[in-house]
């Protein structure tokens, strides 16, 4: 075992608590393998099980043209950070007919795919990887959320340890930024699976050009965004407060060349301004601007 990571920040009591919580049910277990995609949720529990298991720790990410380039190699960097092996995984997702139709329950597919892979490996391994505990990073607010991946995990035995301790993604923050991980406030990023409709083919190309669209962004400046794909089409959503931004000229020119590049017929911006998981609407059968969550953990 690793010495545990020092608090930077007083931590109130009720977190406290629960952080005491997580390193004891993670360092209960004899080796544990992280479904790790690089997100706060799932870079906490990598963390504590480094800290907790240390050689007997290891993290996964799946890899495949839906993780977006950026997010695979903050992975890597967070991984390298925080002292535990890391492994990553080709998933095959897009030769599955229930995920590239893009149903509902699209998520579901992915992570049974993902812990397919997973379950390989460990079997691949030698002891005691074999027996290893699986665990993602499920928080206590995703319970309730539209994830349909998490019936999948639960379908492999894969154990939620904030979840079951309560911890819900305020509490998460609170807990990676009291013991200074960097990426603390790192905004929530569903994989590229997400920029299209529900019912809308997604295929490796079109997972490309909205990576592609998405990184050109980007490298101007534009941090937190989603380019939704609908069709041929292109709907760039930004914070409220970057939308004046990206109508000036010559910026407004270059992106329509950009994406027209890119294979877009059409490029829009949605006056709305970004809302995670704004595709999940229509699965609330109710008209009217509301927000739905993601359906891709962290």
């Amino acid at each position: 075992m690793k010495p545990q990571h020092p608090t930077v920040e007083h931590l109130e009591p009720s977190l406290a608590e629960a952080l005491a919580a997580l390193r004891q049910r993670i360092g209960a277990e004899e080796a544990v393998v992280v479904a790790y995609s690089g997100g706060v949720d799932s870079a906490l529990v990598a963390a504590i099980a480094a800290e907790q298991r240390g050689a007997l720790a290891l993290a996964v990410t799946g890899v495949s043209p839906a993780l977006a380039p950026h997010l695979r190699e903050e992975a890597q960097l967070q991984a390298q950070w925080m002292g535990i092996a890391h492994r990553e995984l080709g998933t095959a997702e897009l030769q599955d007919p229930d995920y590239t139709s893009n149903p509902s329950d699209r998520c579901y597919a992915c992570k049974r795919e993902l812990h397919r892979v997973i379950a390989q490996l460990r079997q691949d391994l030698p002891s005691p990887w074999q027996s290893a505990l699986v665990l993602d990073g499920v928080n206590l607010d995703d319970l309730g959320d539209h994830r349909p991946g998490i019936a999948a995990a639960r379908e492999r035995g894969v154990a939620s340890p904030l979840a079951e301790l309560g911890i819900n993604k305020q509490g998460v923050r609170a807990i990676s930024r009291a013991l200074g991980f960097p990426w603390w406030d790192k905004p929530a990023q569903p994989c590229l699976a997400s920029r299209f409709p529900y019912g809308e083919a997604i295929s490796a190309e079109r997972l490309q050009r909205v990576a592609a669209a998405e990184t050109w962004l980007r490298q101007r400046g534009f941090q937190e965004l989603r380019v939704r794909s609908q069709g041929e089409s292109a709907r760039i959503e930004l914070p409220p407060s970057q939308l004046a931004g990206l109508l000036e000229s010559p910026l407004r020119e270059d992106v329509v060349t950009a994406f027209g590049a890119l294979g877009f017929s059409a490029v829009s911006l949605d006056l709305e301004g970004l809302v995670s998981g704004k595709l999940n609407r229509e699965l609330q059968g109710a008209a009217g601007l509301r927000s739905a969550p993601p359906c891709a953990a962290g």
